[in-house]
């Protein structure tokens, strides 16, 4: 592959991950889910299922502990996360969904598969599974977290 089908290969893939991220967060506040940001949703990836410390999630998302706290706030103000005793640190604290954090991700997982069915309807069942294999053989475990 040339260096140019390589980048326009990039590309193609950063615009769709982009496009999936969009329509995702708008398929959320079309189902009520208001005053978030997609990386809210990056958030809740890693808090699902058994939540995580601040620590964790400013791994995960790639940010200092300090913006992991400022997000966690802003998520328990808005009623998504509560903080926890954690199990096995009694100095740190884990971070859960409650029960509107779960129903926001049941939502953002509704307006995903509504995008993927349109795809499916472009590309046709045959093409989406291999698609699907393929991507996964790149990325088999790649964390899902913004690329800030």
């Amino acid at each position: 592959m040339q260096n140019s089908e390589a980048m326009a290969l990039s590309a193609a893939l950063l615009a769709v991950a982009g496009e999936l991220t969009q329509r995702i967060h708008e398929g959320v506040v079309a189902r009520g889910f208001e005053g978030l940001r997609p990386a809210h949703g990056f958030a809740f990836t890693r808090l699902a299922p058994d939540g995580a410390t601040v620590t964790d999630l400013a791994a995960h998302l790639g940010v200092t502990k300090q913006a992991a706290s400022q997000l966690v706030e802003e998520l328990v103000r808005k009623g998504f996360v509560e903080r926890r005793p954690h199990p096995d640190d009694a100095r740190a604290r884990l971070i859960v969904l409650t029960e509107r954090g779960w129903a926001c991700t049941r939502a953002a997982e509704e307006a995903a598969a509504d995008v993927v069915r349109g795809w499916s309807g472009l590309l046709g069942e045959g093409e989406m599974r291999a698609l699907h294999d393929r991507l996964v053989r790149i990325a088999p475990y790649g964390p899902i977290r913004p690329a800030w």
